[in-house]
């Protein structure tokens, strides 16, 4: 039957940043569509956790600076350790600094494209190792953004590494398909999250925004849910280097 292609009974699914916002929710939805979860962050975990523990699920937390490449075996041993094997990443952690591109320092733009490019592109590499290893194929997913497609304003390391996680998914997706490694990401349209709190904060800027928006409200959490656990299941077999928007048809206008 065609709605057991989106069960994940018996996979391993790592999300890092998922202590809130869209971490927290893509980890819930996996929780429910039956996957352990590894929550990775910099802080506890704990809400989540009980999240997905009030429904049965299963989840253990990894603790540690995501920004740092010393995090990535930490990462990747601890899910090892918890269940034993791994079946799904998630490259959700993020951070956005802004600032007019005039006056962006050295300093913001290493911290930005750091996390967000680098960090991606190597934990990737550490888990297609796995799953090469394991020789039963694997899902990464990532974060991108409405500024993988568009350039924002004040954002400049942001949208550099949005576009590069839309890059680097198809260049891996290229290599790593034929290992049975799907390799794609997720562009949320503007989020009701931390990073974006500035922004609603701003009532113009809010209204502005929203008069775009199709849907006419600003996407939430749950809105990622559909779209991680098809990226994640035997339903995306055949995708491949695909970025999916989640927008409210932002991206239509």
């Amino acid at each position: 039957m065609i709605l057991d292609l989106f069960k994940l009974d018996g996979k391993v699914a790592v999300v890092t940043g998922a202590n809130t916002g869209l971490g927290q929710g893509m980890s819930v939805a996996l929780a429910q569509a039956g996957a352990r979860v590894v929550g990775v962050a910099r802080r506890s975990c704990a809400d989540t956790q009980a999240r997905i523990e009030e429904f049965g699920g299963s989840f253990t937390e990894v603790i540690c600076d995501i920004s740092q490449m010393e995090s990535i075996p930490k990462i990747l041993n601890g899910a090892l350790e918890a269940y034993g094997r791994v079946d799904i990443l998630v490259n959700n952690a993020g951070v956005i600094i802004r600032n007019d591109a005039i006056d962006y320092t050295e300093e913001d733009w290493d911290k930005v494209v750091t996390l967000n490019e680098k960090i991606v592109y190597f934990l990737s590499q550490a888990f297609a190792k796995q799953y090469i290893a394991q020789g039963d194929g694997g899902k990464i997913i990532s974060v991108a953004s409405m500024l993988s497609y568009q350039g924002g304003i004040r954002v400049p390391s942001y949208a550099a590494s949005k576009s590069a996680v839309m890059g680097m998914t198809k260049a891996m997706a290229n290599e790593w398909a034929k290992y049975g490694i799907n390799v794609n990401a997720i562009a949320p349209g503007y989020m009701a999250t931390n990073n974006t709190a500035q922004l609603r904060g701003d009532a113009d800027r809010s209204e502005a925004i929203l008069d775009r928006i199709p849907a006419q409200r600003w996407g939430t959490p749950e809105d990622m849910m559909g779209a991680v656990v098809y990226l994640a299941s035997a339903a995306s077999e055949y995708v491949n280097g695909f970025t999916l928007a989640v927008d409210g048809g932002w991206l239509a206008r």
